[in-house]
């Protein structure tokens, strides 16, 4: 097995090319100074422990079971954008508490596709169990393909499985930041085509599709956004909602998100949730990707989720 490095940096100080494969293996060294710096905050209001390298703190001191003031909220809004992903214990919410919650950071949602909670439209429940398997086992940004998708997501735990059902999170600034010079250059000014159908019109007809389309008409993102809030760059692209990349030949698009993608999968990119019974996970939907683990069948697995709507990303 040979080493090629990915750029004229000095090998070992930047990851490098397993061979022909498309691995990367190495020091990843460009997470240090993101995980130093974390290390280093602290919060006035709540206290967070970090809990990997770029990403995820599990936040204790707050009740989210009653209305916070406004600099509780604030402040989570700052540490939201800096760990990517908060988690918080013991927080038994009912649907009313959770929306509000929710509402606190923006307008919530409403899912075209997904079961929303009887009580709370802007819910969506995903009750899996042995009638129902769980498929969220790709990594991914929720909903791609609305124009402005949701700059956020909380979800709560209902009922877990005792064993398996995870949810990982991976970070897409540390995931732009590891690809070498020259792929930069190439995606920095190119645009991609996101598509409600690819996954909700899996086993659709034509025709069912065609009137998908009509309702959720695709729409164009950049491959690499600037994050709203931190001006950091980040990929934008998944396998589940990226249809192809604009102007790029189909095969060239399709190896090329698949590249892309799989920045997502190392674990040196990620952090890694397993849940307990009333945890509540809050993630921006930007900074990171995330993967619900299916290992779980036939044991019931019960989240809801409320989704906050952010702005159109942009270059």
């Amino acid at each position: 097995m040979t080493a090629t490095p990915v750029d004229s940096a000095e090998q070992g100080v930047r990851p490098f090319q397993l061979g022909d494969y498309p691995l990367l293996a190495g020091p990843f060294v460009h997470l240090r100074a993101e995980r130093e710096r974390l290390a280093a905050l602290r919060w006035q209001h709540f206290d967070a422990r970090q809990v990997a390298a770029t990403l995820g703190a599990e936040i204790s001191g707050v009740d989210l079971t009653v209305p916070q003031p406004p600099e509780v909220i604030a402040e989570l809004r700052r540490a939201l954008h800096d760990y990517k992903v908060l988690f918080f214990r013991d927080q038994p919410l009912t649907p009313d508490q959770h929306v509000a919650f929710a509402r606190r950071f923006g307008e919530l949602e409403i899912h075209p596709a997904l079961a929303a909670s009887s009580d709370q439209p802007e819910l969506v429940r995903f009750e899996k169990g042995a009638q129902m398997v769980g498929v969220e086992n790709a990594w991914h940004h929720d909903v791609t393909w609305r124009e402005q998708p949701s700059m956020g997501a909380i979800l709560h735990a209902v009922a877990v499985p005792a064993i398996g059902g995870d949810t990982l999170f991976s970070d897409m600034y540390a995931a732009y930041e590891s690809l070498d010079d020259e792929t930069r250059t190439e995606i920095d000014d190119l645009d991609a085509v996101h598509d409600f159908t690819r996954a909700f019109g899996a086993h659709a007809s034509p025709e069912q599709q065609a009137e998908m389309r009509r309702r959720n008409p695709s729409v164009t993102h950049p491959v690499v956004a600037t994050h709203a809030e931190t001006g950091r760059k980040h990929l934008y692209v998944n396998r589940i909602f990226t249809d192809h990349i604009v102007g790029y030949e189909p095969d060239r698009s399709h190896d090329l998100i698949d590249r892309l993608a799989r920045a997502a999968d190392y674990p040196e990119h990620q952090v890694r949730l397993t849940w307990q019974p009333h945890t509540v996970a809050f993630w921006d939907n930007r900074a990171v990707q995330h993967y619900a683990a299916s290992d779980y069948w036939p044991q019931p697995r019960i989240v809801e989720r409320a989704s906050i709507i952010g702005p159109r990303p942009t270059r």
